[in-house]
């Protein structure tokens, strides 16, 4: 949870401190047209453990599987992606063309239990998904009785 602190100030006086209105404004105008073109962002990731796996769930919607680069050099699991679109309108009096470029880089270290050549990756609904086998030896073993000789 992030707390944010500010003071119980007139908005009269808050505004003579930072900014003017029209410098808001103009702010608030060049985030949306900045946003647009070019964006960085860092999806989601969970992370489950089971018996006998490992399994990464990455939030990517809008992305094909043809955009992903999965790397495995060194126990580090590197997943990225990057998306490109060109936007053009043709008016009478004017053509407006619109780039939009996203990308993201998520990386993991693997534990020593992990099977790093029986990796498996799929991407279905936005959702990429890599399952992680633990190798035969990191597997729990079931109980077995010990006869006393």
């Amino acid at each position: 949870m992030t707390l944010i602190k500010f003071k119980n100030e007139p908005a009269s006086r808050m505004m003579d401190r930072s900014q003017h209105f029209s410098d808001l404004f103009n702010d608030f105008f060049e985030g949306v047209i900045n946003n647009n073109a070019s964006k960085s962002f860092n999806p989601s990731v969970n992370i489950k453990e089971s018996d006998h796996q490992f399994k990464l769930e990455i939030a990517a919607p809008g992305l094909k599987k043809d955009d992903f680069k999965i790397n495995l050099e060194n126990d580090v699991l590197s997943i990225s992606a990057e998306k490109s679109a060109e936007q053009t309108e043709n008016n009478e009096k004017y053509t407006r063309k619109e780039f939009s470029y996203a990308s993201f880089s998520r990386s993991f270290t693997l534990p020593e239990v992990a099977d790093n050549e029986k990796i498996a990756a799929s991407y279905e609904n936005g959702v990429m998904t890599l399952v992680i086998p633990k190798k035969e030896e990191a597997r729990p073993k079931p109980a077995r009785e010990i006869k006393i000789v």
